[in-house]
């Protein structure tokens, strides 16, 4: 469902580049959706053109059915290109990130079947599934109980076992299951803490998106050896931060 839908939807929405959102909805009877015909377009017109070429992440795409995991309010744009509301009142860092960023996320991380996985912000639950389908294992720590509850039950329904959620703030890391194949961030960050590097194990991957609005950069950090990290920066975005991130030291005048 493209841009020009929203009208005839009854929504307003704010096109943010790399970060479209919605800002405010009223409800209004909608037009019965095609939904698969949706996801077929979605995978090949927004992710697909966003060098997200892995067919396996592709498949998945169809396999785990993003509009399960969307608020009911507006599964409407479950397929679209937007941050959508975990809820009505939904404040900063209560989004699902656009399905191009999610499958790109996916992508870039290669996880294996073998590997274990800590999630930083569980949110929707949908980013979650789509790891765990991939991976060992997944922990997701979720520091808003409203949101944990949320995805809890969605990914409850969709049927995924390997995951374990925890209420708890990561920001800065999370020990227990330490060390981990695979972390994942899905807020941003001023600066990465080094608790994340030293949870990592020897190989292992971490995406984040470093900065501050309105510059960030979404990179993979990859554990090389003792003390030695290859960063890959992936492309520019604007990301809502983790609560409690970790802050620089920011001089005052």
């Amino acid at each position: 469902m493209g841009a020009s839908c929203l009208a005839c939807l009854g929504v307003c929405a704010e096109a943010v580049r790399n970060g479209a959102r919605i800002d405010a909805y009223r409800l209004v009877p909608l037009p019965v959706m095609n939904v698969e015909q949706a996801r077929f377009n979605m995978v090949e017109q927004q992710i697909r053109t966003w060098e997200v070429l892995d067919q396996d992440v592709l498949d998945l795409l169809y396999v785990i059915r993003r509009e399960e995991f969307v608020p009911d309010a507006y599964r409407a744009f479950a397929f679209s290109d937007l941050e959508i509301p975990l809820h009505e009142n939904a404040g900063p860092g209560e989004r699902m990130m656009q399905p191009k960023v999610e499958a790109r996320i996916l992508q870039e991380l290669s996880v294996r079947k073998s590997e274990r996985v800590l999630e930083v912000g569980t949110g929707s639950g949908y980013l979650t599934a789509l790891l765990a389908a991939r991976a060992h294992h997944v922990c997701s720590v979720e520091i808003n109980p409203r949101l944990k509850e949320f995805g809890a039950h969605n990914l409850q329904h969709a049927g995924i076992d390997n995951v374990t959620l925890e209420l708890g703030d990561a920001a800065q890391g999370w020990q227990a299951g330490a060390p981990y194949d695979i972390v994942v961030l899905t807020g941003s960050v001023p600066v990465l803490p080094q608790g994340f590097l030293l949870q990592m194990k020897r190989g292992g991957r971490l995406f984040a998106v470093v900065g501050d609005s309105p510059v960030m950069e979404a990179r993979i950090l990859t554990y090389v050896s003792e003390g030695s990290y290859h960063t890959t920066n992936l492309f520019e975005t604007c990301l809502a931060p983790l609560r409690n991130a970790l802050q620089p030291a920011r001089f005052e005048f």
